[in-house]
């Protein structure tokens, strides 16, 4: 069973380590694993642009890199700096293709603007065909 007001809440905490000097525009993620760890991102820009990276990849790369492999959920938080309330903040396209190397399409992504307020969408609805390891698995 997921505890999405908890996801919920860790993902709205990490929006406070955000690094933004440039977009001002904070992204909190928690990740929730299949054994139950939780590994949590924030984005983190850069000047150039280019080497910035978002809260959800940041939570992904944590967590694969600790040998988690095996994925239920994601919660993300996002919204311009001081903002009185937050907007839903949808994943890019990046980081649903992602999410898509190591998730299947019942994979739940939570757009939170509070722990109590929240959109649930699967993979799938996001990332309609998407591309996956499976689709390098096929024969010519």
């Amino acid at each position: 069973m997921i505890n999405r007001e908890n996801l919920c809440g860790k993902a709205l905490e990490m929006r406070d380590r955000a690094y933004t000097p440039y977009s001002h525009f904070n992204v909190g993620a928690a990740l929730l694993c299949k054994d139950g760890s939780i590994y949590t991102g924030c984005n983190i820009e850069n000047a150039a642009y280019t080497p910035s990276n978002c809260a959800e990849r940041t939570a992904f790369f944590k967590a694969v890199s600790e040998g988690k492999l095996e994925f239920t959920a994601i919660a993300i938080a996002g919204g311009q700096e001081g903002a009185e309330s937050l907007e839903y903040c949808a994943p890019c396209g990046v980081c649903r293709q992602v999410m898509r190397e190591f998730c299947g399409d019942s994979f739940e992504i939570i757009l939170a603007k509070s722990r109590e307020e929240y959109q649930i969408f699967t993979l799938a609805e996001l990332l309609p065909m998407g591309f996956g390891p499976e689709n390098l698995d096929k024969k010519m």
